[in-house]
């Protein structure tokens, strides 16, 4: 069995000062993917006996940012898509296994006023394109902030949301794209009808207290991996970002 964590940790070096650590130690899991490091190499040193540590960092200071710690060596890893357009924020690391691919990823968002939301849509398709050439030699386990809540049910206030960033239709299709080119939502997969369980909150509002959340932090799988999915977890309890680690467990 294999245990899989994602976790945004919105500023890493803020977040080992809010317990990364315990949790890190305390889940022991295979591979610890985490997503907005907001670290530029060098500033910080992180201590993980037993794990193979692999960083992708933005080259603008303080933003984005992504890292895969794992006990297994990968055959291979590699950062961003190969598209210089894409591949200056730090936003993609895929790490080789000899059964699948592990691909951690901080899906851009669209931002106020959805500046960014054409810049997205490019995003995703050429993403997409990536995840599908990968499968042509293993299958792949993705992960991440996808910055989306695909459905009504994957958020507190949807109504008031649908022109938001992370809400919009537009963003939206791009995700049920994704499952209709052969991935599952693992956490859907395993619960299809839960309401009230999120992985993101805003900071404003006391929102995390009142649990008006967004579920935009995902494990999605290759349909072959269908028959080794053991489970899928959030875990709303853990503090130390305005995210909380997803799980996944495979055979």
């Amino acid at each position: 069995m294999k245990k899989l964590i994602s976790w945004n940790v919105n500023g890493l070096r803020a977040c080992v000062g809010k317990g990364f650590l315990d949790f890190f130690n305390e889940v022991d899991a295979d591979v610890f993917c985490i997503q907005e490091s907001k670290l530029q190499d060098g500033q910080i040193e992180l201590d993980l006996p037993g794990y193979c540590q692999y960083w992708n960092y933005a080259e603008k200071k303080g933003y984005s940012g992504t890292a895969i710690f794992t006990k297994e060596i990968p055959e291979s890893v590699t950062y961003g898509i190969g598209i210089e357009e894409h591949d200056k924020e730090g936003r993609v690391i895929t790490a080789e296994f000899p059964e699948y691919y592990v691909v951690t990823c901080y899906t851009p968002n669209s931002q106020n006023e959805l500046a960014r939301l054409p810049y997205r849509m490019n995003w995703e398709d050429e993403f997409l394109a990536y995840l599908k050439k990968l499968e042509e030699k293993k299958p792949v386990i993705l992960c991440g902030d996808l910055n989306v809540a695909h459905q009504e049910i994957d958020l507190k206030n949807p109504k008031t949301n649908r022109k938001n960033a992370g809400f919009t239709d537009d963003e939206r299709e791009k995700f049920t794209k994704l499952l209709e080119a052969g991935f599952i939502d693992t956490f859907r997969y395993f619960y299809p009808d839960q309401k009230d369980i999120y992985s993101w909150w805003s900071y404003r509002f006391s929102a995390r207290a009142k649990n008006a959340g967004w579920r935009i932090d995902y494990f999605c799988v290759s349909e072959s991996l269908k028959d080794r999915l053991e489970g899928a977890a959030i875990h709303t309890e853990v503090l130390g970002s305005d995210h909380c680690p997803v799980e996944l467990t495979i055979s």
